[in-house]
Order: C-alpha cells, then sequence, then structure tokens
C-alpha cells in the first residue's frame, strides 16, 4: 500500500483510490505535500486543509481545461476535466456530512465529470431508473464490437464509493474490450441517490436491484439472459443478498467480500480495523439511519449474509485480498463456504505476487480488476481476446 501519510490509513486511502483513478503522481505531491502536519490533526481541521489543496488543484485543471476549449483542443480538454473531477471527489468524499459547501463541491464534480466525458468522447452515457417516485442514476458502458445484445454486469457501489469512481477505476472499460457492457449505479444510500435526495440504504438490497433489472430488460442492447452483478466492499454484501433474491440475475462477483457487516460495526466499536472514512459513526448513520449509534448497529443488525446463500444457484466469485485492512480474510471464506448450491463458485485470494492485497484491491487494481473481467467475461459469453488474435491462433 503506498503510504503518503504515515499515520493516517483513511487519507491514504483516499490517495491510493485517486492514484486509481487516474491520478497524475506530480499532481499528488503538489496536493500533499502541504499537508503533513495536516494530517495529524483532528479530522474536522484536517479535512478541511485537504479539501482546500485539492479542490485547488482542481480548480487549476479546469482553468487549464477552458483555455484547451478556446483553443478548440477537446480531448485535451475532457482529459483535464476528467483528472479535476477525480480530485473533487476525492476531497468531497472526505468531508463529513453536512459540512458546509460539501453539497455545491459534489454538484461541481458531477458537473466537472459529465464535461470531461462529453469532450474526451468516453464509451460512457449517464441513464436514470425510476425508483420509488425518484431515480437511480447510472453510468452506462457498451460493449465493444458490433454486438446487438451484448452480456451486461451491473456494478454497485460500498460504504462511500460513486459510480464516477468505480468507472474511473477502470473495471467497465475492461469488461467493454471483453464485450461486456456495464451499469455502474449509485443505490440508495451512495452517490447521488444519498447526497441529493437522501436515499438511505438498505438491507434487502433485491428491492432496488429488481427494479435494476426490470430496467435492464427493456433495454434494446442488453441480452436479459445475461446480466450479472458486482459489488466492491460493502458492495460484497449488497450483490451476494441481492443475486440470492433476484432470480434473473446470471452471475455474481463480489471485490472484497463483506459476509457479516453487523461484526465488523461491533468490531469497530470495540477499536479493532481500520475505518474507511473519517467521521465514521456520523457517516454510517447518514447511509443507514439511526438517531444514535444504538439506533444504528440496530439497523447493522440484518446487515449479514448467513442463512442466505444457499439461495443461489448461479456462478458466483468470491475475491479478496490477502491483507485487507478493513474486512478479515475469513469472511470471503465464509461466504465461498455457504454458496452450496452455485454451479461454478470460486475463491480468489489476492496475493503479494499479483498485488491488489488491500481492501477491494485499492493499493493495486488491475490485475485484481483483469481477473474479475475474464471471469465475468468466460460466464456471461463476452470474449477473452481479439477476433484477429483468435484468427491467428
Amino acid at each position: 500500500m503506498f503510504r503518503y501519510f504515515p499515520n493516517n490509513y483513511v487519507w491514504n486511502l483516499s490517495v491510493d483510490l485517486s492514484i486509481e483513478m487516474g491520478a497524475r503522481l506530480g499532481e499528488i505531491e503538489e496536493m500533499c505535500a502541504p499537508l503533513m502536519a495536516a494530517s495529524e490533526a483532528p479530522d474536522e481541521q484536517g479535512t478541511r486543509a485537504f479539501r482546500e489543496t485539492w479542490s485547488k488543484m482542481a480548480d487549476k485543471l479546469c482553468a487549464l481545461a477552458q483555455e484547451d476549449e478556446a483553443r478548440g483542443h477537446l480531448f485535451s480538454a475532457g482529459e483535464k476535466y476528467l483528472r479535476a473531477a477525480n480530485y473533487y471527489l476525492t476531497c468531497e468524499r472526505l468531508q463529513s456530512q453536512g459540512s458546509p459547501g460539501r453539497k455545491a463541491l459534489y454538484q461541481r464534480f458531477l458537473e466537472v465529470f459529465s464535461l470531461g466525458c462529453r469532450y474526451s468522447e468516453a464509451n460512457c452515457q449517464r441513464v436514470e431508473i425510476q425508483y420509488e417516485g425518484k431515480f437511480l442514476s447510472a453510468l452506462y458502458v457498451r460493449a465493444e464490437g458490433n454486438v446487438s445484445k451484448a452480456p451486461l454486469l451491473v456494478q454497485v457501489n460500498g460504504l462511500d464509493s460513486t459510480k464516477e469512481l468505480k468507472y474511473l477505476v477502470g473495471l467497465p472499460q475492461w469488461l467493454a474490450k471483453r464485450g461486456v457492457s456495464s451499469l455502474i449505479v449509485d443505490q440508495p444510500g451512495t452517490g447521488e441517490a444519498l447526497r441529493l435526495y437522501d436515499m438511505k440504504a438498505r438491507y434487502d438490497s433485491e428491492h432496488w436491484a429488481s427494479r435494476i433489472v426490470d430496467w435492464l430488460e427493456l433495454h434494446p442492447e442488453v441480452d436479459p439472459n445475461r446480466i450479472g452483478m458486482e459489488g466492491v466492499s460493502l458492495g460484497g454484501y449488497y450483490c451476494p443478498r441481492a443475486v440470492a433474491f433476484e432470480p434473473r440475475f446470471a452471475c455474481g462477483v463480489v471485490w472484497g467480500a463483506n459476509h457479516d457487516w453487523r461484526d465488523v460495526q461491533k468490531r469497530r466499536l470495540e477499536k479493532e480495523g481500520s475505518f474507511p472514512v473519517p467521521h465514521y459513526w456520523e457517516h454510517v448513520r447518514w447511509v443507514w439511519g439511526g438517531e444514535n449509534i444504538d439506533d444504528f448497529m440496530r439497523i447493522a443488525q440484518n446487515v449479514h449474509l448467513d442463512g442466505i446463500l444457499d439461495r443461489i444457484t448461479v456462478p458466483f466469485l468470491v475475491t479478496h485480498g490477502e491483507k485487507d485492512s478493513q474486512i478479515p480474510v475469513k469472511w470471503a471464506q465464509r461466504t465461498y463456504e455457504q454458496l452450496v448450491n452455485s454451479p461454478r463458485r470460486e475463491l480468489k485470494i489476492f496475493t503479494q505476487r499479483e498485488g491488489g492485497v488491500q481492501h477491494s484491491s485499492f493499493d493495486n487494481s488491475i490485475n485484481a480488476g483483469h481477473y474479475i473481467a475474464d471471469w465475468v467475461a468466460e460466464v456471461l459469453g463476452g470474449q477473452l481476446a481479439s477476433h484477429d488474435e483468435k484468427r491467428s491462433k
């Protein structure tokens, strides 16, 4: 794990994720060098300093992108806007719920990400799915090649990730090369659903997952019989739960298992294990609800997979990093052991040899991500090599 700040796991997690999303090391150094003292400061003071340096870099990139626009250099502008979006998102995710300017910062991030996708001509389309009188926002990435009805992998967030973060890390692009489309969703409790519409997370993830499948079954470019689901981090709970209760999913994948999140909360109350975000207990109550920690802990009692996974009768891949600082490897093993009716279950523990050993491979996602993409392509009927390469063999 790359550790810029020796004593701040949460900030290092954020920096590493930003690098995985395409940050440039020279810009990382410029943003982080002034923050060494602040990294030791109390949460609110430190995260405010983090926001100032990272948003300042994002502002500069936006100004440079506007200069590119004026010259008609739209590809260059698009690249800068996407990197600026990365930096806006990284500092926004560290802010406490309700901190002054956080919502405006998030809306600025959405605007800049949209500009980046448009000018770079990214294979990325924003879509909206009706849900509970509101809508769930998602990013649709088309399979490459001339595919009339492509397989598709629905991808969902963890506790504090967003659809744009998952897009920028790269799995949707790696799948597209393999002939598999993607739908990356801000489900209730995450991204836009939480920040703009106050949609709380719910333990019965099949409730919203089924609405997503309903929408996909009507999509003219999607094969309704080849829709899979992947979840990262806390998505390692949401995804297996949804696949267990929504039989239309053709496969499932977890990138970082999360078999018993209620137990993880108990351990965190006892100060065991690393926290993924600052202001942790305030954050989880924002996501799930609960007036106080006792209320939240009662809600968390439902967030486990025991007694559920024997309902899964489709292929399922469980992945985990061997040095995960947040969720012990034993929970990946428990998920795998309980998939007794899956016709093709697999447990993959990423080791130092291939990288991706930390939580959901945030330390080094590319080899782990390609492993997942290959597995999905095999199961859903994508492709593992170009047509030209296959002909040459």
